[in-house]
């Protein structure tokens, strides 16, 4: 059943989940099987629990969107006293790499360790040349994987993969998804789901629904965004007052113009608002006015805006892809549709749309889920993470 594969229970108690030594509490020490993990295979340069951290990523500036998980765990850590540095906010990719690696030896003097974020595809590339510098200047490496395609490129990629991940002190992954599908390239893995802050997102019942459909996600070929207008043109004909608000950054591989496009070839054009990129300080605004969030994606990992439309207590209707079902069970917490199924999407609407009583159940539910969540949940997590790397060197100066 999906429910006894879902990541909820691992955070409900302030709790983590390694491969093979589930559910340790974080009071305790984790117990080190006979053959002990990559992190006490790999020397340390830390020397105390609050030594530098430099973050390793893609982090755009405050106005473009939502700031990646990993700048939500930097800002938060700092806020409790771990000195952070941040690297780096270039588009481009040569330009991120060349600052990357920049950093990496410049500011080898200011950091203990680090922390990587690894995707696929390209961004790939730097993850792995960021990752063999800080090896070359020992310094322990904290990766986090990221997106729903990620087990596909691994595949690809075997030896690679296995080569950068098992050069890490430690690797943790967001979702039970990425957890069991990427465990054979890194045993060790820890799961450390992405977070939010509920109490930013005002809850309200969706009882009764209104017609608003909202979708939050960059417009990229990934996430589909021309079937959210398809799914209007389905519904308009019983609903004829029902509207779409699209938010989101362009990444300009014509996603966009495809949506547009789509609009208005089916007649709805009139009805679909593109607002764009916002700050993450108004997603919640936007969250407020709607009451149906769609989630279109055809790859998905963990999507924080998913998360964020459960904690606001929108009705969800998502495809079933990637980790989402690891977050919610169908019919309880939201709706999970096949990919690309925009006539599927549109009758999971509809039927919410009917039925106020069920509506009110999946929109409590849905804020319930969201905030399993909360960083005040996830964040002594990381804190504990670091402070084992600097554990680790302390005991071996003894």
């Amino acid at each position: 059943m999906v429910s006894e594969r879902r990541c909820d229970a691992v955070m409900l108690e302030g709790m983590v989940w390694r491969t093979g030594e589930y559910l340790q509490p974080l009071g305790t020490s984790v117990k080190r099987r006979a053959s002990q993990t990559r992190a006490d295979r790999f020397p340390t340069a830390l020397t105390g629990s609050r030594d530098g951290v430099l973050f390793l990523g893609v982090f755009p500036a405050p106005t473009v969107g939502s700031r990646p998980p990993s700048q939500e765990v930097a800002t938060r850590l700092a806020s409790v006293g771990w000195p952070v540095r941040l690297v780096s906010t270039r588009s481009s990719r040569l330009l991120r790499l060349v600052e990357m690696m920049a950093a990496i030896w410049t500011r080898r003097g200011e950091y203990a360790c680090a922390h990587v974020d690894v995707f696929s595809g390209r961004a790939f590339v730097w993850a792995a040349a960021a990752t063999a510098a800080l090896r070359l200047l020992r310094k322990p490496v904290l990766l986090t994987l990221h997106g729903g395609n990620l087990p596909t490129f691994a595949t690809r990629w075997p030896r690679v993969m296995r080569w950068v991940l098992g050069s890490a002190a430690a690797v943790t992954a967001p979702s039970a998804y990425l957890l069991e599908a990427m465990r054979s390239y890194a045993p060790d893995l820890a799961l450390v789901p992405n977070g939010i802050e509920p109490s930013a997102y005002t809850f309200r019942v969706r009882s009764p629904p209104r017609p608003r459909l909202l979708w939050l996600r960059a417009f990229h070929r990934i996430y589909a965004p021309a079937l959210a207008p398809r799914v209007l043109a389905q519904l308009s004909v019983e609903f004829p007052d029902a509207t779409l608000t699209m938010v989101g950054p362009d990444k300009r591989d014509g996603s966009l113009d495809d949506t547009l496009r789509t609009a208005r070839e089916l007649g709805v054009a009139q009805r679909l608002r593109v607002v764009g990129g916002v700050p993450k300080t108004d997603v919640p605004r936007w969250l407020a006015g709607s009451d149906i969030f769609l989630n279109t994606a055809t790859i998905d990992n963990l999507p924080v805006s998913v998360l964020e439309a459960m904690a606001a207590g929108l009705c969800v209707v998502t495809t079933d892809v990637g980790g989402i079902r690891y977050v919610v069970d169908h019919g309880a917490e939201a709706f999970l549709v096949p990919s690309g199924d925009a006539r599927a999407m549109a009758a999971a609407v509809g039927r919410i749309l009917r039925d106020p009583g069920l509506a009110a159940a999946l929109s409590t539910r849905a804020r319930a889920t969201a905030e399993r969540y909360g960083w005040s949940a996830i964040m002594p997590v990381w804190n504990r993470l670091f402070e084992e790397i600097a554990a680790r060197r302390d005991r071996r100066q003894r």
